[in-house]
């Protein structure tokens, strides 16, 4: 059976703060390079970008589309991240993501939601209506759609957020509840975090990149295994948390930060460059102890107050996870240079050239076939992602989080041993 990666949340170009190189082609030049099968298209409630993706994509039949005239294999899903702030029982704010069959489900979907909210005013619009309600107005355009919440632990838009004002999907959802089949982890969690809550038992857990530029796209990464390359099949998937091996339709595995990395994994603020652990935070009451305003409650914290099993929880049944790095910031840490220069970028396309891809690269190339063709430390680098053998300063209040692979004296014994 046909496995695929995918990577459903990105954005387009037309949505704030995102690169202008994020356009079909080149997303499929980058997909190409890291292995990545299937990507969702991002914004398809932008008027302009919407337009983009008819022109230029054609659909197969298989609720996945393709670009025009190209021989490459992958797929685009027709994917949007919407923004809901909405009052209920105070002001509430939740980015979720919604997915559709084909072209023309999603231009009735634009065509309700452009009643209720100004899809020109950003590629992730805001739309002031109940989170309840949308879901409500996707299903109703068709059963087939589905939505699953974005970065669900994030502390100001994630549904499980310190700021959401939400504790669990029943009180956010209520009787639709049961119409959300998955969660999407965001950087600053993994599925391990998210198996501590029993109500998420029956929910898949996705990872995805939410990038903003094509290099990032695939920095998290959902694997599907289908019957058929199909977005029904897809949705099956979706419904099918805690697969058994034989399966028609499941998912294999995430690819994840370390959520350490991700910018509201621990507690803080960003304005005195505190970062505080859920005990530190607890101890201070959450209030800041340099100018006593209210620290920014990150994930790790809220996992831990919503948690009903302990942290060393590990289920039976659902699908693995790994922590990877990407292989342009392996490469520069291993020559001590920064992940976008030019001598990082020529060696990153060399190692590619020789092995296929990066996830093949990361996941699949045997250490002993690496160091062929790639240098001593850069396997070294792999090698301790692989393993996790990392330094890490977690993430908090908007601030990613430094992870490290080497230290300088590190970096330094290991390019000496090299050279005998």
């Amino acid at each position: 059976m046909p496995r695929i990666i995918a990577d459903l949340e990105i954005h387009s170009r037309f949505a704030r703060a995102v690169s202008k190189d994020m356009n079909l082609a080149t997303l499929e030049q980058w997909g190409t390079l890291k292995g990545i099968e299937l990507i969702g298209t991002g914004d398809f409630t932008h008027p302009t970008w919407f337009s983009e993706l008819k022109d230029e994509l054609e659909e197969d039949g298989s609720g996945f589309l393709k670009r025009k005239g190209s021989a490459s294999t992958i797929r685009f899903m027709l994917s949007a991240e919407i923004s809901c702030i909405f009052g209920r029982n105070g002001t509430r704010r939740i980015h979720t993501l919604v997915y559709a069959p084909n072209l023309a489900t999603a231009a009735k979907v634009n065509a309700r939601l452009s009643t209720v909210g100004k899809l020109k005013s950003d590629g992730r619009p805001i739309i002031g209506i109940d989170i309840k309600e949308l879901l409500k107005i996707v299903l109703d355009v068709s059963p087939e759609c589905v939505m699953v919440p974005a970065h669900v632990w994030t502390p100001w838009f994630g549904m499980y957020g310190s700021n959401s004002g939400f504790d669990s999907l029943k009180e956010c959802f209520e009787e639709l509840a049961d119409m959300i089949p998955a969660v999407e982890t965001g950087l600053s969690s993994d599925p391990s975090m998210n198996w501590r809550l029993s109500e998420l038992d029956s929910k898949a857990i996705v990872s995805y990149s939410d990038a903003h530029s094509p290099r990032n796209i695939g920095r998290e990464s959902t694997i599907f295994e289908l019957a058929k390359l199909t977005y029904t099949n897809y949705v099956k998937a979706l419904h099918n948390p805690s697969p058994k091996k034989n399966d028609l339709d499941r998912i294999i595995m995430t690819t994840e930060f370390f959520p350490e990395e991700g910018m509201y994994h621990w507690d803080g603020h960003r304005a005195h460059d505190l970062r505080m652990s859920p005990a530190e935070t607890r101890k201070v009451k959450g209030v800041c102890p340099k100018c006593g305003g209210k620290l920014t409650v990150g994930v790790a914290h809220r996992v831990d107050k919503l948690a009903d099993r302990a942290e060393s929880y590990a289920p039976k049944g659902r699908p693995p996870f790994i922590r990877l790095i990407q292989l342009s910031k392996i490469i520069g840490e291993a020559l001590d240079l920064g992940h976008l220069t030019k001598t990082v970028e020529i060696e990153y396309r060399a190692i590619i050239s020789n092995f296929g891809s990066e996830f093949n690269v990361l996941l699949n190339v045997p250490l002993e076939e690496l160091a062929k063709h790639v240098s001593p430390i850069t396997v070294e680098g792999i090698k301790r992602v692989r393993e996790g053998t990392l330094h890490i300063e977690p993430g908090y209040d908007g601030t990613y989080g430094i992870v490290k692979i080497f230290t300088d004296a590190e970096r330094k014994k290991i390019g000496q041993s090299s050279l005998f």
